[in-house]
């Protein structure tokens, strides 16, 4: 099934007596239900004014469109949406529409904020085939429940996006990346930590342990990037040598797309913790390969198939979301982490309204 329209789509779902799996771009290779509803036909952006920072678009809406759209105006998704492909192994083409279904975003989150922290509204048609209306097209619109963020990371359990509206930012008019040489992971959450609590602004911070260096980003207009870089070179003197990366651009879409794990075998798992944490859950993973971001908030980890990371973890702060792996290490492990008792009920509750049949995407979430 593949509506062409917000009305189409709400008939084909009012209509189904099973389950389905709700497809954007086809690049998450997530598995459910055999009956398919693509949302990839839901395409073109239908209002953007650059004035108001602000832009709508139909979910299948491919984000390479978009963002060349944005780019003729100088501006971007600030978010970083990540492209799976490469890591996955899998096509398609990605879609706003699964960006914001799965709350996509990269490094710039610890500075901008994620992607539902950009989305002021949503179209969608729920588990009953009503099409559903919440938030705005403009920034100051409040009225009414907020439904809209929610929406964001529910992965189409609530209902299927048929329209986003979403804030957008200026591009800025320069980047510079500081490369710190640190001698383990303690050291470089240390660095990282100094230095998104300075004053200058950093809008990336990560570590690859590959290569023993945490990775710092300052972004601006040139003269204020040039001075709060040097300044971050004077408070960060004491914590190793200190290199200006030459193509930041590269680095930091190589970091979101967690390039260093391209081509390994293997499952990949995306651990959410604390960042002072971070260097023990390193060392509780027995991984093959780790990547940092989000100061090191975020751990990226690959390990070998099968493995049950979160037994190995034990009880943290935070969740472990398998990202690559096979069905049968899915079925057995579940790919999100189990909710606690009052938080399942809650989801629980949620779904019931939103999708009382259970016919969306059962099972993805729990």
């Amino acid at each position: 099934m593949k509506p062409e329209t917000e009305a189409e789509l709400a008939e084909m779902v009012a209509g189904l007596s099973e389950p389905v799996r709700i497809v954007g771009g086809g690049t998450r290779g997530v598995d459910g239900p055999e009956a398919v509803l693509e949302t990839s036909g839901l395409s073109g952006i239908t209002l953007y004014e650059p004035g108001a920072l602000t832009l709508v678009a139909q979910a299948g809406t491919p984000v390479a469109e978009i963002e060349a759209a944005l780019e003729a105006e100088g501006q971007q998704l600030a978010f970083e949406p990540m492209d799976h492909r490469a890591l996955l192994g899998t096509s398609g083409t990605p879609t706003i529409g699964g960006v914001v279904a799965a709350n996509i975003s990269g490094p710039r989150r610890i500075q901008a904020g994620a992607c539902r922290d950009f989305l002021l509204g949503v179209r969608y048609v729920d588990g009953m085939g009503q099409v559903i209306k919440n938030g705005g097209r403009v920034m100051k619109n409040v009225t009414g429940y907020d439904l809209v963020k929610p929406m964001a990371g529910s992965w189409g359990t609530l209902g299927v996006l048929s329209e986003v509206s979403l804030k957008v930012l200026p591009k800025p008019e320069a980047v510079a990346t500081l490369a710190v040489r640190v001698v383990d992971a303690g050291a470089a959450v240390q660095t990282l930590s100094t230095a998104l609590k300075s004053p200058f602004e950093v809008s990336g911070a990560a570590y690859d342990p590959q290569i023993g260096q945490a990775l710092l980003r300052v972004e601006g207009f040139s003269d204020s990037v040039t001075y709060r870089t040097e300044q971050l070179k004077s408070t960060l003197s004491g914590f190793g040598e200190i290199t200006e990366v030459s193509d930041s651009v590269e680095l930091w879409r190589d970091l979101r797309d967690v390039r260093p794990f391209h081509g390994h075998e293997g499952d990949v798992w995306r651990i959410s913790v604390k960042p002072t944490d971070a260097p023990e859950i390193l060392t509780r993973l027995e991984a093959d390969q780790t990547l940092l971001d989000w100061g090191g908030g975020l751990i990226w980890a690959r390990v070998p198939e099968g493995s049950d990371l979160r037994s190995r973890i034990g009880i943290f702060e935070g969740h472990a979301t398998q990202v690559r792996t096979d069905a049968k290490t899915v079925e057995a492990l579940g790919r999100f982490q189990p909710e606690s008792s009052g938080v399942e009920a809650l989801t629980k509750g949620l779904r019931a309204r939103f999708d009382p049949r259970g016919i969306l995407n059962p099972g993805l979430m729990g």
